[in-house]
C-alpha cells in the first residue's frame, strides 16, 4: 500500500510485492527471472479458500488429523514401530495448511540431508565403525565376566536363598 504522498510529515508505505492483476510465481506467462515461490501457504481447494467458514473447518480438520498422527508417532517412540517416520508423516499433513509445519518440515530435511552426507564422508564412516567395533568388544567382555562370575541363572529358577 502506497500512501503517494510527498508531504514531509506523512510516511509512505512501500507497496505491495504483487498487485492483484498480476499473476503468482510459476504460472505459465510468467516474466523470466521470478522464482517459482516458496510453495508456501494452503493447499485447501479455492472454494474452501474463498470461504470463511469452510477455510477454518479445514485448518481444524487438518491439524485433528495431523495432532492424531503427531501423537501416535509419539506413542509408537518407546513401543515397536516407526515413531519418528510417523511424526514425520504428521508434520506433513499439518504442512498442507500450515506455514509453521512447513518450515519446520524444510529444517528438518535440510539437517537430515547433511547428516547423511557427513555420515557419507570416508573419514566419519571409519570413525564410527570403529567406535562401533571398540563398543561391542566392552560390551561383550562385560558379558563374559558376568558370565564368568555368575554363570547362566534364569530368573524364574533361582532358588531360595
Amino acid at each position: 500500500m502506497n500512501t503517494g504522498s510527498d508531504e514531509p510529515c506523512e510516511a509512505a508505505v512501500a507497496a505491495d510485492k504483487a498487485p492483484a492483476d498480476r499473476q503468482a510465481p510459476g504460472q505459465p506467462g510468467q516474466p523470466a527471472g521470478q522464482e517459482a515461490g516458496d510453495g508456501l501457504g494452503s493447499r485447501a481447494p479455492e472454494f474452501v479458500k474463498s470461504r470463511r467458514v469452510l477455510q477454518l473447518s479445514w485448518q481444524v480438520g487438518v491439524f485433528v488429523v495431523g495432532l492424531a498422527v503427531v501423537v501416535a508417532g509419539v506413542v509408537l517412540l518407546p513401543l515397536p514401530g516407526p515413531g519418528w517416520v510417523v511424526i514425520f508423516g504428521g508434520m506433513a499433513i499439518w504442512a498442507t495448511e500450515f506455514v509453521w509445519a512447513q518450515l519446520v518440515l524444510r529444517w528438518t530435511k535440510r539437517k537430515v540431508t547433511e547428516a547423511a552426507q557427513r555420515a557419507l564422508d570416508p573419514k566419519v564412516r571409519r570413525r564410527n565403525i570403529a567406535l562401533t567395533a571398540i563398543g561391542v568388544t566392552i560390551v561383550a567382555a562385560l558379558a563374559g565376566t558376568y558370565l564368568w562370575s555368575f554363570g547362566v541363572v534364569v530368573p524364574w529358577k533361582i532358588k531360595d536363598q
